[in-house]
């Protein structure tokens, strides 16, 4: 089975990252990918009935040998998305990683990582896996102009001390290859503004401190984090300039003050708040002035929550706004695994690892950037009168509808005719409906 023909000219894109044969062989391996399934090349190989036309090794190689760049590839996804960004305003990235869970010895860069779907505050959980940082692009695209879409992009194998050290590779933090790849794309385009929105886990000193200079940042930090003046002016004095100034208080203690109420429509729902916001420079990078915003619920669990931006001249309510969108790339991970099988190929080379899984994030990219140019012509929802709420198409119904699209297409060049054409037709395409 081939994917359809309008999904097909996106895969051409990639003709300036691959070889005509690799190309050739991705494209087929996407189409069984789009079907199989369970996501391995051999699955791949069978769903898109190939099986036998040439040797199945061919297929492995073009993860485990062939030439070609994972953050080429990437890249070229990221031009694929810049017709859909506003013009004269910053990119919004968002950076998180998610873990595979694997088994498995021998399997390149697997180790113990922590599970936060497993793990709560007062228990933590470690598998066996692959742990994978990803930088995404969030999109708001004008049919669904409240809805953000965080776009895999770029993505990085991480690996732990343990088996950094095993393979004889030089030890990265998480953090460390994020502002890898946020120097990869920001070089990419130096003439476009960026803004990362990430968690605690990336806002500290080590990507604070090095982020590209046409990029900002926005992540959040503790309720007894060291906040300090700007330095005074030099006073002429013997000695070494003082690099901090008087100390201000935690976002904890701005709360204890006065503080204004708003109310904000984030995480799809109304919210109030008590407010407090303030420039300031943290400990560790005191020549880095940030708009510090300390908030406290009025309502519900979240309590007293404590956020930084770069962006000085944002408001409080537009930081709070731009931290609720890094939502969307935890809504990424969970439809990457669930339907496109993030966690099932079964690869144990270095090469094969660090490209297989990441695809199925960059093939996310792939089909909300189709559906959402061609596809959404073709959706046709689903009756369900027990889920009337439902307004816009989930990715498991932009998936079925490019399944769909893809029989109907098969089924129109069959060239069935004579009586009851028509009727084989219909019922061929419910059954393929049914399928996707």
């Amino acid at each position: 089975m081939d994917v359809v023909s309008s999904f097909g000219v996106v895969l051409q894109e990639f003709a300036v990252v691959m070889t005509a044969h690799t190309l050739n062989n991705f494209s087929t391996l996407v189409s069984g990918w789009v079907f199989a399934p369970r996501r391995n090349i051999t699955s791949m190989i069978v769903a898109a009935d190939v099986a036998g036309e040439k040797h199945h090794s061919a297929f492995h190689r073009v993860f485990a040998a062939a030439q070609w760049s994972l953050d080429s590839f990437g890249l070229a996804v990221f031009r694929m998305i810049e017709p859909w960004l506003c013009e004269g305003q910053s990119v919004l990235l968002a950076v998180d990683d998610t873990l595979a869970h694997k088994r498995g010895l021998k399997i390149f860069g697997a180790g113990m990582h922590y599970d936060p779907q497993l793990s709560s505050r007062g228990h933590t959980v470690t598998c066996w896996g692959l742990n994978f940082v990803v930088l995404s692009v969030i999109v708001r695209f004008p049919m669904w102009p409240d809805r953000p879409f965080a776009l895999p992009v770029l993505v990085r194998l991480y690996l732990n001390e343990n088996q950094a050290a095993k393979r004889r590779r030089k030890y990265r933090t998480r953090p460390e290859l994020a502002v890898q790849m946020l120097h990869v794309l920001c070089h990419h385009r130096q003439n476009k503004r960026f803004h990362a929105v990430a968690d605690s886990a990336y806002g500290g000193a080590s990507v604070l401190a090095n982020l590209p200079d046409n990029c900002d940042l926005t992540s959040r930090l503790g309720q007894r984090a060291r906040l300090y003046d700007a330095p005074p002016a030099t006073t002429g004095k013997r000695g070494r300039p003082r690099k901090r100034g008087d100390k201000l208080p935690t976002p904890g203690e701005m709360l204890d003050g006065r503080a204004r109420r708003e109310s904000l429509d984030i995480y799809g729902r109304r919210q109030s708040f008590r407010i407090c916001d303030t420039v300031a420079r943290m400990f560790k990078v005191p020549d880095r002035p940030l708009r510090v915003v300390a908030i406290e619920a009025l309502g519900g669990g979240r309590g007293r929550e404590a956020f930084y931006s770069t962006c000085l001249d944002a408001a409080a309510e537009q930081v709070l706004l731009r931290y609720s969108w890094r939502w969307s790339i935890e809504v990424t991970f969970h439809d990457s695994k669930q339907h496109l099988g993030f966690e099932e190929p079964q690869s144990w080379s270095r090469q094969a690892v660090e490209r297989t899984s990441p695809m199925a994030l960059l093939l996310y990219t792939l089909i909300v950037l189709w559906f959402v140019d061609e596809g959404h012509r073709h959706y046709r929802p689903v009756e369900r009168p027990w889920y009337p709420q439902k307004s816009h198409a989930s990715f498991a119904d932009m998936l079925a509808t490019l399944r769909s699209e893809s029989a109907r297409e098969l089924i129109s060049t069959l060239g069935i005719t004579g009586k009851g054409s028509r009727k084989i037709s219909r019922v061929l395409q419910h059954l393929t409906q049914l399928a996707a």
